[in-house]
């Protein structure tokens, strides 16, 4: 299904950097997945694991507001025209915690993260396209640290999520002791 252009841009933006993450991680062996530059960090295993449960929950609360909104009767048809959407409020996400509920776990298989991470994508359009039919600014939800969103910037939070993970992943491959294999 085709989308309005403000979300096929979203969309576009959210394969962008997916695609660009996917190809940081492929070729890692298990062992370097697994990898941790100290107790602290993450390793590349546990980040893309950490995308996967986020971008899953973005799609679930795509789902819960959606069906809420309907229940209500206060779903409304997308606006004609609508160019684009607020832009994020700029939170310094230097030092962040990711909730529990979105948190990691850590040394599942490489092979399954990365098919996970595919398989996920299909689920996360199916969720644009449920929002493209109607507006997503009157479906909001509080952000932990970005306070009230409406779905449509929930979706775009994962492009800017994606990239600082992305930021991440490489920090952890250019560490000097990052295992050759």
């Amino acid at each position: 299904m085709p989308l309005p252009p403000a979300l096929e841009a979203v969309w576009n933006d959210m394969e962008a950097v997916r695609a660009t993450v996917l190809r940081e991680a492929d070729g890692l062996s298990q062992r370097q997945a697994d990898w941790r530059p100290s107790d602290a960090d993450w390793s590349i295993g546990e980040i893309l694991h950490h995308l996967a449960v986020a971008e899953t929950h973005t799609g679930k609360l795509t789902t819960k507001l959606t069906r809420e909104a309907e229940a209500a009767g206060t779903l409304t048809p997308y606006p004609t025209g609508l160019a684009g959407f607020a832009a994020l409020p700029r939170v310094p996400i230097e030092g962040m915690q990711a909730p529990p509920a979105v948190g990691p776990e850590r040394g599942l298989p490489v092979a399954r993260l990365l098919d996970d991470l595919a398989a996920l994508r299909v689920r996360s359009r199916q969720s644009l396209e449920k929002i493209a039919a109607l507006d997503p600014r009157r479906l909001t939800f509080k952000h932990f640290a970005f306070g009230e969103l409406n779905i449509a910037q929930w979706w775009m939070l994962q492009i800017s999520h994606d990239a600082a993970h992305l930021t991440q992943m490489r920090a952890v491959k250019a560490s000097p002791t990052f295992p050759t294999a």
